[in-house]
C-alpha cells in the first residue's frame, strides 16, 4: 500500500514538474510610466531618482519595463537627463517613447534612439517574450499612432523569435492603450498581436491604474511617476506567477498595494470584433469620388508631396525620397538620406529641394534622383523650403532661418536668432519672409538680407500655443495664421501690428486662402470649417460650416481649386466643400489615420499622403 502510495507522489510530482515547466518562471518587474522631466522643472527628476532608489532597494524586482513621456517636450538635455537616472538602476532596464517624445521635438523624434539606443525594445526572461515600441504621433498634433514600420517590425520579431505553435507567452508594452480614440490604427495592431499568445499589454498616458480592452487583449495602464496629490511619487510592481499576473501600485517608501489580478495562461483569441472597425459609408454615399491609385510606402508619411509635371515628390518616415509618376503612382526613384523626412518639398528649375531629420537639407535632380548638392547643418532640418527668385528659404533646428542658392547650395544669409525649432513653409510675401517657431513667436525677415523686419509674440510663454506648424497666407498687406492657442490672428504685414485677432471659432493650426484670394479659411476643433472675408479690415466671417468631422486637430492647411476648398482630418476623411457656401461637395475616408495638407491638381483632382505611409491620387467624377 505504502509502495503504491510512494509510486502515485512520484508520478504526481513528476507530472506537476512537467506542467511547471512548460510555464514561465516567477518574475516582477517594474513600470515606470509619464515621468515628463522638464527643464523648467526640478519635481519630475526628483521623482524618478526616488523611484530608482526605491527599485535598487527591492532585490525582488528583475527589471524595469519605460513606457514613454519620459520627457515633456523630447528635448535632448532632458532625455540625456533621464539616461543618467536610469542608468543608476542595479537592474536592466527596456524603454519606449511617448508621444510627449514624439509630437514635440527639435530632433524630429530621432534623439530618442542616439540617447538610447532605440525606441523599441525586444527580450526574452524566464520564458516570457517582452516588446515595446512607439505608439505616439510623429511631429503634428494627432492621435497616438503605430507607423507601418513598426508594425512590420513587430511582427517580424514575434514570427523569427519563436515559431507560433509553440505557444510562448508574449508581454507588449506601449504609452497608448490600442483602442478607438487613442490609437487611430489600434486595429492593424491588433490583428497581429492576437496571432500570438499575448498575456497583456502595458502602458501609460492616462496617469492612473486602468484596465483597458484592446479588442480582447487586456491593455493595463499604470500611474504617473510623477508625485500624487499627497506629494507621493511612485510606480507599478508586475509580477507574473505560473497561473496569474499582479499589478500593485508601489508609492515611493510604502508598502504595494495590489489592485488587479489577471490569469495568467495560454491566450487564443479568435476573429476580431469587426463592429469596434471605423466606417467607410460615406464612400458609398460619395460613391462619385474614386481612387486613381495608392501607393503604400515603407513608412508612415508626415508631409505634403510636391508635384512638377507628371511627377510627384515626397519623402516618408524612414528616410526615403521618393519621385512618383503622378499618372500611375509608379516609382520612379528614390533616394535614401537614412534617417526620417518631415519636410515638405520644393521645386524649380529641374530641381528638388527637401530637408531631413539627418541633419542635412538635400538638392536632388528632379529626372534622375542625382545629388545636386547637400548642405550640412548641425540639428535636424523640419522646415519645408520655398524656393523663390533663385533662392531656397528654409529653417532648421539649430535655431537658424537660412537662404541658400539653388544652383550650388552655398549660404546667401543666415538668421540664428530663433529661440526654437520649425517645422513650418516660410510664405515669401513683399519683401518679406514671414513663418512661426515654436517659441510663441511669428517672424518676419527681410528675403535680400535676412534681417529681422518685426517678431510677433502670441503673449503667452508656453511654446505649445506657438504658431509653429500652420503654413501662413498673405493678402492686401496682411498676414493670416491660426495657432494651438485656438486663436485666427490677423497681422499688418509691414509692421507685426494685430489687426484682428479672436478665438470665437475655437480654430487651430490651420488656415487657407482662396485663389482670388478674397477668402481667408481655417479649420476648427470641433465640426467646423470657417471662411473670412480677406478684403476687410475687421474680423468678418462669410459663412461657419458644419462639416460633421468631429473632434479634429490635425494640422493639415486646406487648399481651393476651381471653387472647391478641400481638406484632411486627423480621421482620414477628405472633404470637398463649396467655396461659397461651405457646404459639403463630396467626402471620401481614405484610412483612419492623419491626412496631410493636399496637393491639388484642379477641381476634380488631387493627391494626398497620410501617416499610414500611403500616396493616393483622387478623382471625382
Amino acid at each position: 500500500m505504502k509502495s503504491n502510495v510512494l509510486k502515485f507522489l512520484v508520478v504526481l510530482f513528476t507530472i506537476l514538474l512537467c506542467s511547471c515547466s512548460k510555464g514561465p518562471s516567477p518574475m516582477r518587474f517594474a513600470l515606470i510610466t509619464d515621468t515628463h522631466l522638464s527643464r523648467s522643472n526640478p519635481r519630475p527628476l526628483e521623482d524618478l531618482k526616488r523611484s530608482v532608489d526605491d527599485i535598487n532597494q527591492n532585490d525582488s524586482i528583475d527589471f524595469v519595463l519605460l513606457t514613454g513621456d519620459i520627457t515633456e517636450a523630447g528635448d535632448r538635455e532632458m532625455l540625456e537627463a533621464a539616461k543618467e537616472t536610469l542608468d543608476m538602476l542595479n537592474k536592466p532596464y527596456y524603454i519606449t517613447s511617448g508621444n510627449h517624445e514624439t509630437t514635440w521635438s527639435e530632433s524630429g523624434v530621432m534623439d530618442f534612439s542616439r540617447v538610447f539606443g532605440d525606441n523599441r525594445f525586444s527580450f526574452e526572461y524566464n520564458g516570457v517574450h517582452f516588446v515595446g515600441f512607439n505608439s505616439g504621433p510623429v511631429i503634428r498634433m494627432a492621435d497616438g499612432h503605430v507607423a507601418p514600420q513598426d508594425i512590420s517590425w513587430v511582427k517580424h520579431v514575434l514570427d523569427s523569435v519563436y515559431a507560433k505553435h509553440d505557444g510562448k507567452p508574449v508581454v507588449v508594452a506601449l504609452h497608448y492603450p490600442l483602442r478607438d480614440g487613442d490609437v487611430d490604427n489600434w486595429f492593424d495592431v491588433t490583428d497581429v498581436l492576437r496571432e500570438y499568445n499575448v498575456q497583456f499589454i502595458v502602458g501609460g498616458h492616462y496617469h492612473r491604474n486602468m484596465l483597458c480592452d484592446a479588442d480582447g487583449i487586456a491593455n493595463v495602464l499604470g500611474r504617473s511617476n510623477l508625485r500624487d496629490k499627497d506629494g507621493v511619487n511612485g510606480y507599478t510592481i508586475v509580477s507574473i506567477g505560473m497561473d496569474s499576473v499582479r499589478f500593485a501600485e508601489k508609492r515611493v517608501g510604502e508598502a504595494m498595494n495590489l489592485w488587479l489580478s489577471l490569469p495568467f495562461e495560454t491566450k487564443e483569441y479568435g476573429a476580431p470584433d469587426m463592429s469596434l472597425r471605423p466606417s467607410y459609408a460615406v464612400n458609398e454615399e460619395y460613391a462619385n469620388v474614386k481612387e486613381v491609385w495608392q501607393r503604400q510606402l515603407d513608412g508612415g508619411v508626415y508631409s505634403t508631396p510636391a508635384l512638377c509635371g507628371e511627377k510627384l515628390f515626397v519623402g516618408d518616415d524612414v528616410g526615403t525620397f521618393y519621385a512618383l509618376d503622378a499618372a500611375s503612382g509608379e516609382i520612379l526613384w528614390q533616394y535614401a538620406t537614412g534617417m526620417r523626412i518631415l519636410s515638405t518639398p520644393a521645386v524649380a528649375d529641374g530641381k528638388v529641394v527637401f530637408g531631413s531629420t539627418n541633419c542635412n537639407i538635400y538638392c536632388l535632380d528632379i529626372e534622375t534622383g542625382k545629388e545636386h548638392w547637400c548642405f550640412e547643418t548641425s540639428k535636424a532640418v523640419m522646415g519645408c523650403p520655398v524656393i523663390h527668385e533663385g533662392l531656397v528659404y528654409i529653417s532648421g533646428s539649430d535655431n537658424c532661418m537660412r537662404a541658400l542658392s539653388l544652383v550650388d547650395g552655398k549660404e546667401v544669409w543666415c538668421f540664428d536668432g530663433l529661440n526654437g525649432y520649425s517645422t513650418s513653409k516660410p510664405l515669401v510675401y513683399g519683401d518679406n519672409l514671414y513663418f512661426g517657431v515654436w517659441d510663441c513667436n511669428m517672424y518676419a525677415l527681410n528675403l535680400k538680407t535676412g534681417k529681422m523686419a518685426w517678431k510677433w509674440n502670441n503673449g503667452t510663454s508656453n511654446d505649445k500655443f506657438s504658431p509653429a506648424a500652420v503654413w501662413p497666407v498673405a493678402t492686401d498687406g496682411r498676414i493670416y495664421f491660426s495657432a494651438p492657442d485656438r486663436y485666427f490672428t490677423c497681422l499688418d504685414a509691414a509692421t507685426g501690428e494685430v489687426v484682428w485677432r479672436t478665438n470665437r471659432y475655437k480654430v487651430r493650426e490651420t488656415v487657407g486662402m482662396s485663389v482670388d484670394e478674397s477668402m481667408v479659411f481655417s479649420k476648427c476643433m470641433w465640426d467646423t470649417v470657417v471662411a473670412v472675408n480677406a478684403k476687410s479690415d475687421k474680423f468678418e466671417p462669410i459663412w461657419a460650416s458644419h462639416v460633421g468631422f468631429g473632434y479634429e486637430h490635425n494640422p493639415c492647411m486646406l487648399v481651393e481649386r476651381d471653387g472647391v476648398v478641400m481638406v484632411g482630418t486627423r480621421n482620414g476623411l477628405l472633404y470637398g466643400l463649396n467655396k461659397k457656401d461651405g457646404d459639403v461637395l463630396w467626402c471620401h475616408k481614405i484610412g483612419n489615420s492623419i491626412l496631410n495638407t493636399v496637393c491639388p491638381i484642379d477641381g476634380s483632382n488631387c493627391i494626398v499622403t497620410s501617416s499610414e505611409g500611403t500616396v493616393t491620387r483622387i478623382h471625382v467624377e
